[in-house]
């Protein structure tokens, strides 16, 4: 919170909700996560655990309805209140803030479509919910695809010999799920439905597939274990069966047609939000390296008086504060356009994400043999930048994609 904030709109409640969320993250969410993080996949999960009392008080506070209207009854927040938001979650615990970020995704996508029935099935529900008992997670990756599933606009993307893994029969008005959901589905353990991707038409390759928006407790529907990681231990991640289970007619809500694009519009919201989760985070290390510098005596004076740790803390400062300026108008920007520029959310992820990474490492490095102990919170954050390279699609495979996007724009 000791930072300058160069953004001149920010508005008295833009401040008193930073301070607010700021509060709550350092006061709950870090000492939870860290408890959490010795525990195993197991416990975390288990019912009325740290997890779900975190969960529920976020809950309390409307935070889980960040991305819906108030039309609807959620807190409607303007794009830079949202960055905020998640900013001050991720300085606290980037995995409680990417679990509550996942569990709006039925309600977000049910908000698009804005019909009586999608309101109520999906958006009251989740809204009115304050137990966190409503929850969904993003049914994207699979055993056999990651990052490629959502590498929209390139060749493989439309090779026929490639497709999504969970498939879709027609049965009368319905539809029959048949196929499996990888270990990485945030929130897949613990959520009460799903935003699943499958595929609707083999022909067109990835290209034909289809979101549908499907409840979790019905018969044909299995998990397997909680994910055992090494990062954002707080996040609940694991692998989901569908055996003969059924969507019904109305929740299939993006057909092939429309399928490329609804999923570059959620890979423009879910990467823009990965930036300012990871601007967090990279706060948080900063954070903890100057104030431990100012601490630790080396070599007869502080840490902070040798000039080298003076020229790192430097580089950690100029790399938090760009991450925070570029996620920030990559958030406001694509979530004012339509359609969203995809490349700047990409970059946004991609950036922010690196600059946690080399943030937390040097963090580690200023703590010397303490930044390897559980004594002190930096090690844990190292683990948790190094889960943001990978996750919501690999650092390498989104560059790909959005260099794709820049050279088909450069010779149109």
């Amino acid at each position: 919170m000791s930072y300058t904030e160069l953004d001149l709109s920010l508005t008295e409640d833009h401040v008193a909700l930073k301070e607010a969320v700021h509060k709550f993250a350092m006061g709950v969410l870090r000492p939870a996560a860290i408890e959490l993080d010795r525990m195993t996949p197991e416990q975390v999960v288990e019912k009325n655990s740290l997890y779900w009392k975190c969960m529920k008080q976020m809950y309390e506070l409307n935070y889980h309805t960040v991305l819906i209207s108030d039309a609807y009854g959620g807190l409607g927040l303007d794009p830079l209140a949202t960055h905020i938001v998640w900013e001050e979650l991720s300085y606290g615990s980037v995995g409680f803030a990417v679990s509550l970020g996942c569990s709006c995704f039925n309600a977000f996508y049910a908000s698009m479509m804005a019909d009586d029935y999608m309101i109520d099935k999906f958006i009251v529900p989740f809204v009115e919910c304050r137990d966190a008992s409503v929850m969904s997670c993003w049914g994207i990756t699979e055993p056999d695809h990651g990052s490629d599933i959502l590498m929209s606009g390139t060749d493989n993307f439309h090779n026929p010999k490639v497709t999504q893994q969970v498939k879709v029969t027609k049965k009368g008005g319905d539809y029959v799920l048949n196929g499996q959901k990888s270990s990485w589905i945030s929130n897949g353990p613990v959520a009460s439905n799903i935003s699943l991707f499958v595929n609707l038409e083999p022909s067109m390759g990835m290209a034909g597939g289809g979101i549908c928006l499907v409840d979790l407790n019905q018969p044909g529907i299995s998990r397997g274990k909680p994910l055992n990681k090494m990062g954002q231990r707080e996040l609940p991640q694991g692998e989901i069966f569908f055996d003969n289970a059924v969507c019904p007619g109305p929740h299939m809500i993006i057909d092939q047609e429309s399928y490329e694009l609804m999923t570059d519009l959620t890979l423009a919201h879910a990467n823009a939000t990965m930036g300012a989760y990871f601007t967090g985070v990279a706060q948080a290390a900063y954070d903890m390296a100057v104030q431990y510098s100012t601490e630790r005596v080396q070599g007869g004076k502080r840490l902070c008086d040798h000039q080298f740790v003076q020229k790192k803390l430097f580089e950690m400062f100029c790399k938090t504060a760009t991450a925070r300026s570029f996620s920030r108008d990559a958030m406001c920007y694509n979530m004012n356009t339509t359609p969203p520029d995809v490349k700047y959310s990409i970059a946004s992820k991609v950036y922010c994400t690196q600059a946690a990474m080399e943030v937390t490492h040097d963090a580690v490095q200023i703590f010397g043999g303490y930044g390897l102990s559980k004594e002190f919170p930096i090690e844990k954050l190292f683990r948790d930048a190094r889960a943001g390279l990978i996750e919501d699609g690999s650092n390498d495979s989104l560059a790909i994609t959005a260099g794709n996007m820049i050279v088909k724009e450069a010779v149109a």
